[in-house]
């Protein structure tokens, strides 16, 4: 399968990456700094650009069969300013098939089902405005016509997976507080072939 990564740097991205070369697949990145990538295989292409650039978009999704994003905020508009051009760039090229990683805030609220969980009084975070990020590429993942999967951790942390996480569609599994980088990862990559949250959001967590 060829397999192009957003994020590929980043915490979550890194670990997607090295499941889908270890698995055989390949890969394909889309990176500002080739530098920080930890891996060097012969299945593994990188392209040096910006997820904000039509063109470097354009370019990546050439060839592949699904796209994952584990793009992260970083105080910035660019989970929503690259959704649009990611979808566009899929469309051209016929790829249905689209993995992002959210965040728990845009999982449903369970005391107040009209509400996300970002705008209810489930979440503890002062600021919403990662989860507004995330809200926007939901939205326009929503009115796409891809088939789209968005998975939602709660607080990543550090460490070893441990595969024993929950995960539920839509919603938060109950008394979830965190889960590991890894195993979001690991969850997220499983869902290329799965066909179980097609147009979901999936709450994971211990």
């Amino acid at each position: 399968m060829n397999i192009l990564i957003f994020g590929a740097t980043g915490r979550v991205g890194s670990h997607i990456v090295t499941h889908a070369l270890q698995d055989g697949h390949h890969v394909t990145v889309l990176v500002r700094a080739p530098e920080k990538l930890q891996h060097c295989n012969q299945n593994l292409t990188i392209i040096q650009g910006n997820v904000l650039n039509k063109e470097d978009i354009t370019h990546a999704v050439q060839g592949n069969n699904v796209v994952i994003s584990a793009l992260s905020t970083d105080g910035t508009t660019t989970l929503s300013d690259s959704m649009p051009l990611i979808i566009e760039a899929m469309y051209n090229e016929g790829i249905q098939r689209i993995l992002t990683v959210g965040t728990a805030g845009i999982l449903q609220s369970e005391h107040s089902p009209n509400l996300l969980r970002y705008q209810s009084s489930e979440s503890k975070r002062r600021s919403t405005r990662a989860a507004e990020e995330h809200h926007q590429v939901y939205h326009l993942l929503k009115q796409s016509a891809l088939s789209w999967t968005i998975v939602c951790p709660t607080a990543l942390q550090n460490g070893e997976g441990l595969r024993n996480y929950r995960v539920r569609q839509n919603i938060l599994p109950e008394g979830g507080m965190e889960i590991s980088l890894q195993d979001t990862a690991e969850f997220t990559y499983s869902q290329i072939q799965a066909a179980n949250f097609i147009n979901s959001r999936v709450g994971i967590a211990y």
